[in-house]
């Protein structure tokens, strides 16, 4: 009877090992689409950085404008995913638990599909400073150059919100092993194995 209790909690210990794989292995792809993604957020930035600064001292009317402000969004954005980056290097994928894993997921995807509305209120905002320059005599070259900018660094960050959203969006379905057997009913929760 001793031998026998000893091969279940073997077991039992193997299938509780074998899905904190499952799951570390989840938050590590995760953390690593992450790390991408923020790797082509800070490249943007430092395009928009160095082409602002190279073709500003050149640039005239709202041209300058135009590079100055996608500067300013460059230094915005690398500092975004410099930060984000550190963040997501130093997680341990390995310490998120079942519940942790799902709402790190999810809080992701809320945060990446708010951004891409935000995203559509810097194109609307772009958009309303290229008119606003087309009917006031103060610095109209201002506002004609920092609206193109802001309509760009939307339509940019859009697409990458989007992107990255749909890149972890589709990962959701492979939560559905690490659930299997779990059932709640209205007296608690269990987790049926199957032998």
């Amino acid at each position: 009877m001793r031998y026998l209790l000893t091969i279940a909690l073997l077991w039992a210990a193997t299938l509780a090992f074998s899905q904190s794989l499952s799951l570390t292995d989840f938050n590590q792809a995760r953390l690593e689409r992450q790390k991408t993604a923020l790797l082509v957020l800070g490249g943007w930035a430092v395009a928009n950085m160095g082409t602002g600064l190279a073709l500003r001292g050149k640039a005239e009317g709202s041209d300058r404008y135009f590079h100055e402000m996608n500067m300013g969004w460059g230094a915005i954005n690398l500092a975004i995913a410099g930060f984000g980056y550190w963040s997501s290097a130093k997680a341990d994928p390995g310490s998120y638990d079942l519940l942790a894993t799902i709402n790190e997921q999810h809080k992701l995807q809320k945060i990446l599909l708010f951004n891409a509305g935000l995203d559509v209120g810097y194109m609307l905002g772009g958009a309303y400073l290229i008119e606003r320059a087309k009917n006031t005599s103060v610095k109209p070259e201002r506002l004609r150059g920092f609206g193109q900018s802001i309509m760009l660094q939307g339509g940019f960050l859009f697409a990458f919100d989007l992107v990255t959203y749909y890149l972890h969006a589709r990962h959701n379905g492979d939560l559905s092993p690490l659930l299997e057997g779990l059932s709640l009913n209205g007296t608690g929760l269990s987790w049926q194995l199957n032998f």
